[in-house]
């Protein structure tokens, strides 16, 4: 929470007035100057183009043999009850409640062998590609969190960074992406109930929000009375971030979706606008809003869709997830490839672990982190094609595994950006890689 004071009267005991402060909540973004933002641009090759990635969440955890791996030749009690249907290229199958991933696989690529999941349900690995154990003071950034820091914003009047989760009760698979040790200049702008009303005045007028010689001295007391440990090292980045914010309709623009014809938002489809349990939202506008947010200039969006930790009646919740997970997304990728953003925004679909080959007793799969899928598409990679295949079981990668870290390598490079060149400095001035010595998959670019 950023606070901005304006003149004395009517004080606290501090001094400070009752009535004349502005507070920006939830405005922990990234900024840089103009001159940062185009040297970085034109570094990174981006002066005519906007790159970005729409990270799509699976809390929980999603059954990686009952989705993309199908096993028909399996036991039954390792196949389970869902059938393969043939794709749009040849030689590749999907679940049958797929029917539109699979008319469109061309534009998809799966990738059957994750490996190197912690087997804890958490969001981190797939948000910062990094393990959660045995992390850095401040911890490791997420991608979003990276791009705000090297990228900085696009324009003034959008967060780098957005996080469209909504508290997602205890779990640690409820984080939209952390700063880590970047700081909370860095953190995503998370637009839940409370992040919209920081996008209005209040009654404040622009006329009093313009006057910088009050902001500025504000912003000179408020860096006196910070600590030196670096959380405050972004404090220009929040004013910037909220002035541009709260001077321009951009943002709240772009997050009417009301905007859009009916008939785009029925080819996304609705859902339901309520967390599954303590997982995700089962609502489908999010996937719309991830797209018209990286329209407007953010550089990354991340957000969660239900909830996928069946432990029990695997099949029946997937009955009603899949195709819901199925209509939503591959309108986002039509939609990408209609507008031509399919160059320069990248998808990445997947969960913190896969499931157990054998079906307990209640009709669920269980934690299994030996092996999982991910789904990606556009960004100018190379679609329609499989990479990785599993044992007869999906319990063991067989060929090509790939770790987050390699997933990682390729959405920066897909960004325009070198992850083997380019660093971060940690909270000891330490430069850290943005992923550990793994390179862009060969498959994809």
């Amino acid at each position: 929470m950023l606070t901005i004071f304006g003149e004395r009267g009517g004080n606290f005991c501090d001094g400070l007035s009752r009535r004349t402060f502005l507070k920006v909540g939830g405005l922990a973004l990234g900024g840089l100057s103009l001159p940062e933002i185009l040297r970085a641009e034109e570094k990174a090759g981006l002066r005519n183009s906007h790159k970005a990635v729409i990270m799509v969440f699976l809390p929980g955890g999603p059954p990686h043999q009952d989705m993309f791996d199908l096993k028909p030749e399996a036991p039954k009690e390792i196949r389970g009850e869902f059938n393969p249907i043939k794709t749009s290229v040849p030689g590749i199958e999907v679940c049958e409640h797929f029917p539109r991933l699979a008319r469109m696989m061309d534009k998809f690529v799966i990738i059957r062998t994750i490996v190197g999941a912690t087997g804890d349900h958490y969001s981190f690995q797939c948000l910062t590609g990094r393990s959660h154990r045995a992390q850095p003071q401040g911890g490791w950034p997420s991608m979003g969190s990276v791009l705000s820091k090297l990228q900085g914003p696009v324009n003034s009047f959008v967060p780098p960074f957005i996080g469209l989760a909504p508290p997602m009760g205890h779990m640690p698979w409820a984080d939209p992406g952390g700063p880590g040790f970047l700081g909370p200049a860095h953190a995503p702008f998370k637009p839940s109930a409370e992040g919209k009303a920081d996008m209005v005045l209040n009654g404040i007028t622009l006329d009093r929000l313009r006057d910088r010689k009050a902001l500025f001295a504000a912003l000179d007391r408020f860096r006196r009375d910070a600590d030196h440990n670096g959380v405050l090292e972004g404090v220009d980045r929040f004013y910037q971030q909220a002035f541009g914010i709260l001077t321009s309709s951009r943002l709240a623009e772009a997050m009417d979706l009301n905007r859009e014809p009916v008939k785009v938002r029925d080819r996304y489809g609705y859902g339901v606008n309520k967390n599954r349990d303590d997982g995700g939202p089962r609502t489908l506008d999010q996937f719309l809003l991830a797209r018209r947010l990286v329209e407007a200039g953010a550089r990354c969006v991340t957000l969660a869709f239900s909830r996928w930790d069946w432990h029990g009646n695997n099949f029946g919740q997937g009955r009603e997830d899949m195709p819901m997970l199925d209509q939503a997304l591959t309108a986002l990728v039509e939609d990408l490839h209609m507008r031509g953003l399919d160059k320069d925004v990248s998808v990445v679909v997947w969960g913190e672990f896969g499931r157990t080959p054998q079906i307990n007793k209640d009709a669920g799969r269980d934690h299994w982190p030996q092996v999982s899928c991910a789904l990606l598409a556009c960004g100018g990679m190379r679609t329609g094609q499989v990479i990785g295949a599993t044992d007869r079981h999906a319990a063991e990668a067989r060929e090509r595994p790939v770790a987050f870290g390699e997933v990682f390598a390729t959405l920066y490079h897909n960004l325009g950006i070198d992850p083997n060149v380019e660093i971060v400095k940690d909270l000891t001035g330490r430069p850290q890689h943005l992923v550990d010595n793994y390179q862009p998959m060969a498959e994809l670019v």
